[in-house]
């Protein structure tokens, strides 16, 4: 019994294995491009998150900043203390702590992160001088007064 070739597979032996060195060629060039687009992806990825972390941690040190600048650094003896912040938002960050230190005339809150990618620490600083002598809202300022200067 004899089997007959269709006009399309007719084609000489070294036809055929020259259409497997063009597939073969052309998923190399396809894996040689695609590779450093996926790199730059996951670097593109790694730096999001960092960037994320880093305005979460302001968003949080700024909240808390103003909640101490409202009167509750009262609680705090002078020097540095870990401070603990209650917000849900906390879970998102990366391992690390956050710090108040309380000088006489200055409050600094930072968050510092425990390891590296956690988007560097965050500092903000206030003036307790400044928060003193700033009447309440509603109260008439004279002029020169911290709140017309800021």
């Amino acid at each position: 019994m004899q089997t007959r070739r269709s006009p399309h597979s007719a084609r000489p032996r070294r036809d055929r294995g020259s259409l497997t060195a063009e597939l073969l060629i052309a998923l190399g060039l396809l894996a040689f491009t695609l590779l450093p687009l996926s790199m730059s992806f996951q670097r593109e990825q790694v730096a999001l998150r960092a960037l994320y972390t880093r305005a979460l941690a302001m968003e949080l040190v700024d909240g808390e900043l103003e909640v101490l600048r409202a009167g509750a650094w009262q609680a705090f003896s002078p020097g540095i203390h870990a401070y603990e912040i209650r917000a849900e938002a906390v879970r998102n960050l990366p391992p690390g702590q956050f710090q108040l230190t309380v000088e006489t005339n200055r409050l600094r809150l930072e968050w510092l992160p425990a390891g590296k990618g956690g988007g560097g620490p965050v500092v903000r600083e206030a003036r307790l001088d400044a928060v003193d002598s700033v009447p309440p809202a509603g109260v008439f300022a004279p002029a020169g007064s911290p709140r017309e200067r800021s």
